[in-house]
C-alpha cells in the first residue's frame, strides 16, 4: 500500500492509542497458561499481538473478543495441530518458545519471510541449559522444532541486554524444577516481571537480578493494557517538529523502564508534561501533553540505547531537525530487527536529502537539516514506515510511503489517527 503524506503546520487534538504491544504479548501468554478467566481491556490491535493470540488459541486457550476487550480462558496447553505461526513477531516466537520448551508435547513455530531471517540462538542457548531440546534451521533460524521436556531452573547471565530473552527464560522458569535467576548487564523493560506478579508468581528483583521462585500457580486476572509509549513516540516527535503543535495523548504507559524516552526528549528541550498518573495492574499510566519545541539533539549510547531501541527510527527524524543532531552508539541490535534499521534509516534519509553517517553499531545525523519530498520504501518495517510518515509532515512537498501497510504490525490505526490531528 502506498500512502501519501503532505506537509503540515501542526499536530493538534487529543488521541488515545491502542494497548502497549509489549504488555499485550505478555498478558496474552500468561492469561493462556493461568487457571481461570482473564479479561484484558485495550489489548493491542497490532498484527504482532494478534499472532500471539492465534498461537495461544492453537495451543488450546479459549479466546473471545468482546466490547474492546480480549477474554481468555486459560489452563493446560495442548499439542497444536499444525505449525504455530508467529507472523512477523519476534516477541511471539522468542517468548512463547520458553513456554513451549516445558510442555509435554513437540511443537513447531515459525513465521513470515522476515521473521525467518531473525536469529534465535540467544534463546536456544539458555533454554538448552534448562534441559530443552530445540532444532532450528541452520542451527539458529526459524522455524523452530521444540521437543517439550522437564526443565530445571538456572542462574543465567544475559550476554547482552534483551527483554525478550529475559522473558523467554522466566516463562520457561514457570514450569522448571527449582528457582530461575536472570542477571541483566543493564536494566531492560520489566513488563514480564510485573505481569508475573499480577498473575500470582513469586518474584524478587534486586537491582538487575530477577529471581523467580519455583512452583508458581497463576490465576486469571482483569487487566488493562496501557496506551503504547513506543507508538506515542511518533506523535510526540511530530508535535515537537511542527511549529504550532499542541497534543494530548491519553492513558499512556509510563513504566520507568520505558519512560527513558520522555527523559531523553525533555533533555533535548522538548515541552512535555505528564498528567494524571495512576497505577493499574502494576503499571503506571498517565496522560502526556506535548507542544512544539526547539530541540538541541543528543547522544544515545550504552544502557540508554537498550532502553530506546524501538524508538530510534523516530528519534533519528527528530535528530535531523535538531540544532546539534543525534548520535547513536551500541545499537548493533538495530541490524537484526524486521529490517536492518540502520540501513533503512540511511536509505530513507538519503531519499529525502538528509545527511547521515553510519557504522556497524550506529549512526550520526547532523542537525539543522531539512526534509525534501521523496518516495520512501519502508522495506516492510512498521517503525520505518511510521517514522518517515512523521518526517514527511515536515518536508517541502508531499511524500509517498511505499509499504505503508507494514504499520499494521504494531499500529493499524496509525495513518487514520495521524490524519485526524494534522493541521495544514
Amino acid at each position: 500500500m502506498r500512502e501519501t503524506i503532505s506537509p503540515a503546520r501542526a499536530i493538534e487534538g487529543v488521541i488515545t492509542l491502542p494497548g502497549d504491544k509489549s504488555i499485550s504479548h505478555r498478558y496474552g501468554m500468561l492469561a493462556s497458561i493461568a487457571a481461570g478467566r482473564s479479561t484484558i481491556a485495550n489489548y493491542s490491535t497490532g498484527a504482532d499481538c494478534q499472532s500471539t493470540l492465534a498461537c495461544m488459541a492453537a495451543l488450546g486457550a479459549k479466546i473471545e473478543r468482546k466490547e474492546g476487550s480480549v477474554i481468555i480462558e486459560g489452563g493446560a496447553l495442548r499439542e497444536p495441530a499444525a505449525m504455530l505461526d508467529a507472523g512477523n513477531s519476534g516477541s511471539t516466537i522468542r517468548m512463547l518458545s520458553g513456554i513451549l520448551a516445558a510442555q509435554e508435547f513437540t511443537s513447531r513455530i515459525g513465521g513470515d519471510e522476515s521473521l525467518s531471517r531473525r536469529p534465535m540462538a540467544r534463546i536456544i542457548g539458555p533454554l538448552s541449559e534448562m534441559g530443552a531440546k530445540i532444532e532450528a534451521r541452520d542451527g539458529k533460524f526459524p522455524p523452530l522444532t521444540i521437543e517439550g521436556r522437564p526443565l530445571h531452573g538456572i542462574d543465567y547471565q544475559l550476554p547482552m541486554p534483551s527483554a525478550q530473552v529475559k522473558s523467554c527464560v522466566l516463562l520457561a522458569g514457570l514450569f522448571a524444577k527449582g528457582d530461575t535467576i536472570v542477571r541483566e548487564p543493564v536494566r531492560t523493560r520489566d513488563h514480564t516481571e510485573i505481569a508475573l506478579r499480577e498473575f500470582g508468581a513469586e518474584i524478587d528483583i534486586e537491582k538487575r537480578v530477577i529471581h523467580l521462585h519455583a512452583g508458581a500457580r497463576l490465576s486469571g486476572r482483569e487487566l488493562v493494557a496501557p496506551g503504547d509509549l513506543s507508538s506515542a513516540c511518533f506523535f510526540l516527535v511530530a508535535a515537537i517538529l511542527l511549529k504550532e503543535s499542541s497534543l494530548v495523548i491519553h492513558g499512556v504507559g509510563l513504566n520507568p523502564t520505558r519512560s527513558a524516552l520522555l527523559d531523553f526528549l525533555v533533555s533535548m528541550g522538548a515541552k512535555i508534561t505528564v498528567l494524571d498518573v495512576q497505577q493499574v495492574g502494576g503499571e503506571l499510566i498517565g496522560d502526556l501533553r506535548v507542544q512544539s519545541s526547539a530541540v538541541t539533539g543528543g547522544v544515545i549510547e550504552g544502557a540508554l540505547t537498550a532502553a530506546l531501541i524501538d524508538e530510534i527510527p523516530a528519534l533519528a527524524v527528530l535528530g535531523a531537525a535538531s540544532s546539534n543532531g543525534l548520535t547513536v552508539r551500541d545499537a548493533g541490535e538495530l541490524r537484526i530487527k524486521e529490517t536492518d534499521r540502520i540501513a533503512t534509516i540511511e536509505a530513507g534519509f538519503r531519499q529525502m536529502g538528509v545527511k547521515i553517517e553510519t557504522n556497524p553499531e550506529g549512526f550520526h545525523v547532523p542537525g539543522r537539516q531539512s526534509f525534501h519530498a521523496a518516495e520512501i520504501d519502508s522495506a516492510g518495517d512498521h517503525r520505518i514506515a511510521m517514522a518517515f510518515a512523521v518526517a514527511a509532515l515536515a518536508a517541502d512537498g508531499p511524500c509517498a510511503i511505499e509499504g505503508a501497510e507494514s504499520a499494521n504490525v504494531s499500529f493499524p490505526e496509525f495513518f487514520d489517527t495521524l490524519l485526524q490531528i494534522v493541521r495544514t
